[in-house]
């Protein structure tokens, strides 16, 4: 069985991008911490944007 690969989130107020492969360690979210394992009340550590306001990019 193979792993779905990981994917990139952008805040579109900012342009913030969460890397699910990266994580956000300061933010207390781990390398391969994926997007829906996220909690809903996140915000973006940039602008301050809800999780509701980010999209998946392909890059």
């Amino acid at each position: 069985m193979t792993s779905k690969p990981f994917r990139k989130w952008m805040c579109l107020n900012c342009g913030y991008i969460y890397d699910e492969e990266v994580g956000d360690p300061e933010e207390g979210l781990v390398p391969g911490t994926r997007w829906e394992d996220i909690p809903d009340d996140w915000t973006c550590p940039d602008c301050g944007t809800s999780k509701a306001e980010f999209e998946m990019v392909e890059i």
